[in-house]
C-alpha cells in the first residue's frame, strides 16, 4: 500500500474518531463545560514540578490524534495503534448505540448528583479521570493512582498495602470538586473505566464478601439480612453470624423487588452502568477484564508514563474464572436466572458480553 494512501486512511479513521468523540459529548454529557482551559502543573516521576511548555499534549489528545512520537513506541507503528484505536472506537461506539437504544432507561436520571461522582478518581498531574468498579482489579488500579497522584511519595504500585489504597482519603474523587471545577475536567481529562464479564464479577463479588471468614462486616451487614429473608428454618447461629450464605440465597437477594426499592445495590455487586453512568458520562477508553495488562498499559502510555510505570502483574491462582461461574449457575432456576439477568442486561449490552452459554433463560 502506498504511504499517501495509508496516510489518508489514517486520517479518515481519526476524523470518524474526532466526529463521534464530539457527537458522544454532546448527546451524552450533561454538565455545561467551561471553553476556557488553564495551563496545569505536571510532576516528573521524581516529584519536581515541570510547567506544562506550550503546545504539550495531553492523554485525550494522544487518544484521538497520536503524534508520530507515539506512532514510534510500537512495531509495526501503523498495524498495531490502527488495531487498538479501531478496538477502542468499537467499544466506545457500543456504549453510545445501547445508551441511544435504551433511551427511556437512560433518561430516568438527566442530573448527575455528588454522590453519583464518588466513584470517578481525579489524576490532576496527568489529566486523568478513572471510575474505579469493584471485582475488576479496581486494587490495582487505584494503587497506580496513587503512584500518579502521589507527587513522589509512591514508586512500586505493589508496596502499597491492599487497604490503604481503599482508604478514601488517599486519592481525590470528582465529587469533590465545585460544579465549573467538574465540567472542565470532565470536558478535558481522559475518562477510562474498565469492565468485566457481568457474571463472572458477581460470583467474584459473592466469593470474596461471602465466603471469607475475615469478611465479618458484610456477613453482619448483609449475610444476616440474607439469610432472614430467604432461608426457611435458619438457625438462630445463622441468623446471629450471616456467614454460611449460599449463593442461591444470594441470587434471590439481588432479584427482590424489596431489596431494590430498600437500598442501592452495594458497590461490589452494583451494575457498572449504575456506578459510572456511561449514559452520562462519555468514557474515552473501556478497558477490560479480559484483556486487562494490554490496556492498562495502553492507558499508561497515554498518559505520557509508560516507560517507567506498567500494570502490576501477579498470579491469579484464586480468580474467579468463565468455568468457576458455570459451576455457580448450576443450581440457580431458570426463572431466577431470567431475572438476574434483567438486572445486568444493560451492562451485557454496553460493553458487548454474549449471554452465557450455560444459561437458561426463559
Amino acid at each position: 500500500m502506498k504511504p499517501g494512501l495509508l496516510e489518508v486512511m489514517r486520517m479518515n479513521r481519526i476524523c470518524r474518531m474526532v466526529l463521534a468523540t464530539c457527537l458522544g459529548s454532546f448527546i451524552l454529557v450533561i454538565f455545561y463545560f467551561q471553553s476556557m482551559l488553564h495551563p496545569v502543573m505536571r510532576r516528573s516521576p521524581f516529584g519536581v514540578d515541570i510547567c506544562c511548555r506550550k503546545g504539550s499534549r495531553s492523554p485525550l489528545q494522544e487518544l484521538y490524534n497520536p503524534t508520530q512520537r507515539s506512532l514510534e513506541r510500537v512495531s509495526p507503528p501503523w498495524l498495531e495503534l490502527s488495531n487498538t484505536a479501531v478496538l477502542h472506537q468499537m467499544r466506545r461506539d457500543q456504549v453510545i448505540d445501547t445508551c441511544r437504544a435504551n433511551s427511556i432507561v437512560s433518561r430516568k436520571r438527566r442530573v448527575l448528583t455528588p454522590n453519583d461522582l464518588k466513584h470517578l478518581v481525579v489524576d490532576e498531574d496527568h489529566e486523568l479521570i478513572y471510575c474505579y468498579v469493584p471485582k475488576v482489579a479496581c486494587t490495582n488500579w487505584k494503587r497506580l493512582m496513587m503512584v500518579l497522584t502521589g507527587r513522589g511519595k509512591y514508586s512500586d504500585p505493589m508496596e502499597i498495602p491492599a487497604n490503604e489504597a481503599h482508604v478514601s482519603a488517599n486519592l481525590k474523587t470528582l465529587n469533590q470538586y465545585s460544579i465549573p471545577e467538574i465540567n472542565h475536567r470532565l470536558k478535558s481529562y481522559m475518562k477510562f473505566l474498565f469492565v468485566r464479564e457481568p457474571f463472572e464479577r458477581l460470583v467474584s463479588a459473592y466469593r470474596n464478601k461471602f465466603t471469607q471468614k475475615y469478611n465479618t462486616s458484610f456477613h453482619k451487614r448483609y449475610g444476616t439480612k440474607i439469610i432472614r429473608r430467604q432461608r426457611k428454618n435458619a438457625t438462630q447461629e445463622a441468623l446471629r453470624k450471616g456467614d454460611d450464605v449460599k449463593f442461591e440465597e444470594f441470587v434471590a437477594y439481588l432479584i427482590d423487588p424489596h431489596t431494590q426499592r430498600e437500598e442501592p445495590f452495594n458497590e461490589h455487586w452494583q451494575t457498572v452502568y449504575s456506578l459510572c453512568h456511561p449514559c452520562h458520562i462519555h468514557y474515552d477508553l473501556v478497558g477490560k477484564y479480559e484483556t486487562l495488562e494490554e490496556d492498562s498499559n495502553y492507558v499508561l502510555q497515554l498518559a505520557g508514563v509508560g516507560s517507567y510505570l506498567k500494570f502490576p502483574t501477579y498470579a491469579k491462582s484464586t480468580r474467579t474464572t468463565d468455568e468457576m461461574t458455570t459451576e455457580f449457575f448450576q443450581n440457580i432456576s431458570s426463572e431466577h436466572q431470567t431475572q438476574l439477568y434483567e438486572v445486568y442486561k444493560l451492562d451485557f449490552l454496553m460493553f458487548n458480553y454474549s449471554v452465557p452459554s450455560y444459561l437458561k433463560l426463559e
